[in-house]
Formats: structure tokens, C-alpha cells, sequence
């Protein structure tokens, strides 16, 4: 009985192990044997393209290119730089490579240069530097935080991690040694720490032992406030090499790169999960990770938007129409002898001219469509990618007009919305809206005006770069609503109509599971959201001969009041989840001006460009319309009979009915077409 006990124990010990440890897998190596024969630091470029080794051999930054991003097997040598320091010991970078940073152990020195083609060494030239004597005398390794505030130097006298602020980001000139209390001793794990890292939201600390041959991970439950470190366990790299002397990840973190004292060498390391060397740490720490839930959160509110827009556009349209009868933009008829395409066609309604008018308000149905085209572009922060967002879509409509001043109608939208986050990931998102529309007058000038609708929702996440390859694909669906009020003032033509409005909807998105390295499960997300906006319209109308002009303009200020929504997910490998909150309130304002024109012949074209900022997006988005409203005395009617096409136009001049028309077979595999032009008057 005591022996199953224990089998057990040694089972769920050994599980448990197995579900938190990500243990690093070799891959390959590069020598830099014949540019540095004594290696001891290492950093790459944004994409992994480049890679850059020094030594206190040869004192100098060598450049390598890699014809792969982050796969050392594909480098090769490019160009070094003059002597820096008597004992060079690592070299790292600002974000955009315009600055690079060498710790030289001959002085205990950090050296500033500036790089006036980014993260080209030849083009860099000195500025200053920063010397760390005080607090360490046998200084190996150097790091920085995000942005630059803070500079971290390890060395193996003290054996401390010292941590040093700097008022100006990056700026050596501004730096200061933060304190004893802000340290963090290191020696309990290696005698001779020899490099430093962090992975990306600064909560994991590594630090490389040349003494054990490992690197040993730390938690900080301060982000990059190493004084909160806590150590959690090593792994050791001395099948690899017995002297480790530096350490880099890929800008995901899903590969590692070790250099080898010993050995001269780079070795290559892929990693299971994010900066996984260890522990696996919580896949948002990935600025394309956290981004790509951003996004997946947004989307929908988004797709609501550019669902009601053209819904108010139209309402907006048929209030300024409301006197003319013919709204109808369609004659078009639909003839089946199948039996069940005739059933459906009875579905769409056909618009035919009909001298009464009460006939019509009571009868026709007008049709209607409305384009848009939507770019904008959500600025990134220490901790997610920035996010370009390109977004177009077709809305087709239906209403009938019960009345001069109320009406109810039905649109399908088709849209599509394509994010790019970071440099490597993309969201995108097709979907489908049905809606109800409608407007309900409460006098000649006051109207209610209510959207109510569904979407269904298809997103597909893409992941190609930085060293990581992941895709998945999510369904979600949607119920949305919409309600706005407003007056209408006027004087002469000119017209101002301020509104109020809110807006809300709620969304689910489907749990998924990605595939590749590195992979997520996502659980169901729930997302719900609420706005409420208030503004005006203006507009005017300007008569040139035969033409209407309609210009107008609007302005509305937006308070966004939808509550956080909570994405859980997990390592497909792992069976630890993540949470995070993701805050969706914020203030916005929208401005567009646009104008209608209108022909004699009743050709009209609607337009709109609207733009909407808030507090760290934008977004530019341009709507265009186009409709016909046939005179009294032009009749035209498109019908489709089993499978030939037939338009035929019809219009009287001077008492001649001049009739044109055309036909083409669907289905025929010869080509074939008709035309005829008749001329008949009555007498």
C-alpha cells in the first residue's frame, strides 16, 4: 500500500513537472571562431535578421547578416568595429537601433554610440559614456528595460545585479545608480554571473552562470524591478557548451541563443513556450500576443459600427427625400418557371410605377447600397503592438415608407476587417450583419430612430515571423442595437439637427485552438459593449441650373462606457491559464462632411468622409452611395426569365415612346445575344 503511495507521488510530481517545465531543445550552432575567439556578448536586430557578437579578444562589435530570420545557421560575417574598450563584454540596442550600447570591463564602462543607419555598425560614432566602477569592478553583463528608463549591469565581483535609472530614456548623460536597496545578490546560484536578459514585460529575470554551465530564471513580481526578483529554478547548457557566456532570445521568444565561451561558438535553442527556459511565462508578455487579443476584443464593436453607419446614413438621406414619392431606386423583376426559384423570388419585392401616391407610400419597397472603406490605426504601447487596420464592406438595403415621416426597412451587410499587429501578425475578420431599421416621428422636426440586428462573425489569426509560425481560426456571433434621437432646425434650406445616441451590442467569440509552435487555447470570450454619443448635422442646398448640390456636415462626441472584457487562454502543452482583462472604455470624436448631387435625370451620388479619433486610434473612413430616381416620364425594368438577362429602358420625348433593349443567355456556352430598339406614338 505504501509502495502505490509513493509510485503515486512520484507520478503527480513527475505530471506536475512535466505541465509547468518548458525545457529548451538544441537546434544548431555558428562559430565566430575566425571574428572572436573569446565571445561574451550577443544581441540581434528587431527581426532577427542580424546578429551582433563581441569579445575581449578582439574588443569590437562584429555584424553578422542571417538569411533566415533567427536561424544562426544561415549568418555570415559582415563588418566589425574599431576597438571600444581593453576588455569588451556585451552590446545591446535601443528599439529602433539608432543607438547602441557596449559594456567594456577594461574601465567598467558603458559606452553610448549613435547609429545614423539603424543597426548598422559601420555607421556608428561615440557620444558618451557612463562608468559603473563604484558598484562593480568586474562588470560582464548589461541590459535595459522597454523604454530605456532603466540600465541593469551583472558582474562577477559583487555578484549583484546593480540597477541604474535613467531620466531620459536611453540617454547615458541622465543616468544614476538606483541604490543598494534595489539590487538584487545572485551569488546563491553562480559565483560568476556573466550575462543578464529579461523576457519582454520584464516579470523573468535570467541571468547565464559560466561557474554551473546554466542559466538561472528569476520571477519579479515588480516588472523590471529587480530588487522583487525570486529564483525559480536553472537549466543547464553544458552538453552544449561548459562555459556559457552570453544569452539572447528572438523577439517572440519562442528560440534562445547561448554563446559558447568554449566552444566560440552561437548555439540555438528552440523553446517550447514564451522565454519557456524554465517556466513558461504568460503568453501576453509577446507584444503580438497581447496585441492579437486586443484586436480579437475590439473587432466586434468595430463591426457594429460599420454596420449602424450606413443604417443612420440612409435614415439620414430619407429624412432630407421625405417630400418625394419616388424613393425607389430598382425596377427590377424576377420570372422562374421552377417552381422554387419563383417561391423565392416572391421574397423581393418588385418596384413598379404607380400614378397614386398613397399607393406608393403604402406598396414599394426602395432599394438601396452603400459602400465604405475604413483605414485607421491604433498606436502601440510598451507592452502591445501597434495595430493598422484596413476595413471595407457593401451594405444592401430594403425599406418601404409608410408615411411622409416614418418607414422601416432591412439590410444585409458584407463586411471585412483586416488588422496587422506588430511586424509579423495579422487578424482577419469577414462578417455578416442582418438588420431592422427605422424611424418613428414624433412631430415634423422630432424622430426616434432604432437599429436592431445579428452578426456572425469568422476570424482568422496568423503568426509568421520572429521566429514563431501559429494560425487559427475563430467563430463568434453578435446581437446589436442602436437608438437616436434628434430635432431638426431650419432656415430657408439650411438645415442643423442635433442628435443624442446609444449604441450597444454583445458578442461571443468561440474558444480555438491555434496550431504551431508555441500554440494557444483560447476559451469562449465574451464582449460586451456600450456608447453613448451626442452632436448635429448641418446641411444646405445649392441649386446649379440642372444640378442639386447637398453639402453637409456633422460633428458628435462619443463616451464609450463598455466594460472590460476577461481573455482566458492557455499553452496547448500546459494546463496552467492565463487571464487578462482587457479595458474597452474611452472618449472619442467623430467629424465627416460630405455632400449629395443629384441630376435632372435622377442620377445621385451620396459621399462621406468621416473621421474618428480617440484617446491612442484613429480611424478614416469614406462611405459612397449611388441611387436613381426616375422621372415621370423614363421607365426601366430588368428581369431576369429561367436563363436570359433582359434591361429594357423606356422614356417619352415629345410624344414618342422610345423603347431599348437588350438580352443574354446565361447558360448558353455559345454566346448569345439580342438588342432591339422599337419607336411608337400614339395618335
Amino acid at each position: 500500500m505504501n509502495l502505490t503511495k509513493y509510485i503515486f507521488i512520484i507520478f503527480i510530481s513527475v505530471f506536475v513537472k512535466f505541465n509547468v517545465s518548458a525545457g529548451p531543445t538544441f537546434v544548431d550552432s555558428f562559430s565566430v571562431n575566425s571574428e572572436e575567439d573569446e565571445p561574451r556578448g550577443i544581441t540581434f536586430n528587431n527581426n532577427g535578421t542580424k546578429m551582433f557578437v563581441i569579445g575581449w579578444r578582439g574588443d569590437d562589435v562584429n555584424e553578422y547578416t542571417l538569411s533566415t530570420a533567427w536561424d544562426v545557421s544561415t549568418a555570415s560575417f559582415v563588418d566589425s568595429t574599431s576597438r571600444i574598450d581593453a576588455d569588451g563584454r556585451d552590446v545591446r540596442f535601443n528599439p529602433d537601433g539608432t543607438k547602441m550600447f557596449v559594456l567594456g570591463r577594461g574601465s567598467d564602462k558603458v559606452y553610448a554610440f549613435s547609429l545614423s543607419t539603424a543597426f548598422d555598425i559601420s555607421t556608428s560614432s561615440s557620444i558618451n559614456n557612463f562608468s559603473v566602477t563604484s558598484e562593480e569592478e568586474e562588470a560582464n553583463g548589461l541590459a535595459f528595460n522597454l523604454d530605456g528608463t532603466k540600465m541593469y549591469v551583472v558582474g562577477e565581483d559583487a555578484d549583484y545585479v546593480n540597477e541604474y535609472t535613467l531620466s531620459k530614456g536611453f540617454d547615458l548623460s541622465t543616468a544614476s545608480y538606483a541604490g543598494d536597496s534595489e539590487r538584487f545578490l545572485v551569488s546563491g546560484q553562480d559565483s560568476i554571473p556573466i550575462d543578464i536578459d529579461f523576457n519582454s514585460d520584464g516579470t523573468k529575470m535570467y541571468v547565464v552562470g559560466w561557474d554551473g554551465s546554466d542559466i538561472n530564471e528569476y520571477t519579479l513580481s515588480t516588472a523590471f524591478d529587480v530588487s522583487t526578483a525570486s529564483f525559480e529554478d536553472s537549466f543547464s547548457v553544458a552538453t552544449e557548451d561548459a562555459n556559457p557566456a552570453a544569452l539572447a532570445f528572438s523577439s517572440d521568444g519562442t528560440k534562445m541563443f547561448v554563446v559558447g565561451g568554449a566552444d566560440e561558438d552561437v548555439n540555438e535553442y528552440t523553446l517550447s513556450c514564451y522565454y519557456g527556459v524554465v517556466n513558461c511565462s504568460n503568453p501576453a508578455v509577446l507584444k503580438e500576443v497581447l496585441g492579437t487579443i486586443e484586436a480579437q476584443t475590439a473587432a466586434p464593436k468595430r463591426i457594429v459600427q460599420h454596420v449602424t453607419t450606413p443604417l443612420l446614413n440612409r435614415m439620414y438621406w430619407l429624412r432630407r427625400y421625405r417630400n418625394q414619392d419616388s424613393l425607389s431606386n430598382h425596377n427590377v423583376k424576377f420570372q422562374f418557371s421552377n417552381s422554387m426559384m419563383a417561391s423565392l423570388s416572391k421574397v423581393i419585392p418588385v418596384s413598379t410605377k404607380i400614378n397614386d401616391v398613397s399607393n406608393k407610400l403604402s406598396d414599394n419597397w426602395s432599394f438601396w447600397s452603400e459602400g465604405s472603406v475604413s483605414v485607421g490605426k491604433v498606436d502601440g504601447t510598451a507592452f502591445s503592438s501597434s495595430k493598422d487596420i484596413n476595413s471595407n464592406g457593401i451594405t444592401l438595403g430594403m425599406d418601404k415608407k409608410i408615411s411622409e415621416n416614418r418607414l422601416y426597412g432591412y439590410a444585409l451587410r458584407f463586411g471585412k476587417d483586416d488588422v496587422g499587429i506588430g511586424a509579423f501578425t495579422s487578424l482577419d475578420t469577414n462578417s455578416y450583419s442582418l438588420s431592422l431599421y427605422g424611424t418613428l416621428p414624433h412631430d415634423d422636426k422630432k424622430f426616434t430612430e432604432g437599429i436592431i440586428g445579428i452578426s456572425s462573425l469568422k476570424m482568422n489569426h496568423i503568426t509568421q515571423g520572429g521566429g514563431a509560425n501559429r494560425t487559427g481560426e475563430r467563430m463568434g456571433r453578435q446581437i446589436f442595437g442602436s437608438i437616436n434621437y434628434l430635432t431638426t432646425y431650419n432656415k430657408d434650406k439650411f438645415n442643423i439637427v442635433p442628435n443624442g445616441r446609444v449604441d450597444v451590442s454583445y458578442t461571443e467569440l468561440s474558444e480555438y485552438s491555434e496550431t504551431g509552435n508555441s500554440a494557444l487555447r483560447h476559451n469562449k470570450q465574451k464582449i460586451g459593449t456600450g456608447k453613448i454619443s451626442a452632436g448635429f448635422t448641418l446641411s444646405d442646398i445649392i441649386k446649379f441650373n440642372n444640378i442639386i448640390f447637398k453639402p453637409n456636415g456633422g460633428l458628435e462626441f462619443g463616451l464609450d462606457f463598455s466594460p472590460s472584457s476577461d481573455a482566458t487562454y492557455s499553452y496547448i502543452s500546459e494546463t496552467t491559464e492565463y487571464k487578462k482583462s482587457i479595458g474597452q472604455d474611452s472618449k472619442n470624436i467623430r467629424a465627416n462632411i460630405g455632400f449629395d448631387l443629384i441630376t435632372e435625370n435622377g442620377f445621385s451620388i451620396m459621399t462621406i468622409y468621416e473621421r474618428d479619433q480617440s484617446d491612442n486610434a484613429h480611424y478614416d473612413t469614406f462611405y459612397l452611395a449611388f441611387g436613381y430616381i426616375p422621372s415621370e416620364d423614363i421607365e426601366y425594368a430588368m428581369s431576369l426569365d429561367d436563363d436570359k438577362a433582359v434591361f429594357d429602358y423606356k422614356r417619352n420625348i415629345n410624344g414618342f415612346d422610345i423603347t431599348v433593349g437588350s438580352n443574354y443567355s446565361l447558360t448558353s456556352e455559345i454566346p448569345d445575344y439580342g438588342a432591339n430598339i422599337e419607336v411608337s406614338s400614339t395618335f
